[in-house]
């Protein structure tokens, strides 16, 4: 999974930023900004977009069901506005379960170097 969650917790994030933590391109944000309404970044004096950690929530869903789970845009909308208590119950299931595979894995890095 190319998602990198951010070590640093931050009010806003840069477009760039956000580009990095997902591993894609930055016109890809700007492609799903426009597509999906449940992003809705601020922007600064200059115009830049400023993401919240909810747009970084917002993004991890649509990243799971289009690069992950294979849907086309138009299917994840429709996921999105059918049921997306769901989707996001799930992908909390599956965040959790990455957490507990990470300790797993450090826990038996360090049972072997014992």
């Amino acid at each position: 999974m190319p998602y990198k969650k951010p070590k640093i917790k931050k009010l806003y994030y840069s477009i760039g930023e956000v580009a990095d933590i997902f591993d894609v391109n930055t016109s890809l944000i700007r492609f799903w900004e426009k597509e999906f309404d449940i992003i809705k970044p601020k922007k600064n004096a200059k115009g830049n977009r400023m993401f919240t950690e909810a747009d970084l929530d917002n993004f991890f869903i649509i990243f799971h069901l289009v690069k992950e789970r294979g849907y086309t845009l138009q299917g994840a909308k429709e996921k999105l506005k059918d049921n997306k208590e769901d989707t996001v119950n799930q992908i909390e299931i599956i965040k959790k379960l990455e957490n507990v595979k990470g300790f797993l894995l450090d826990l038996k890095e360090q049972i072997k170097s014992q």
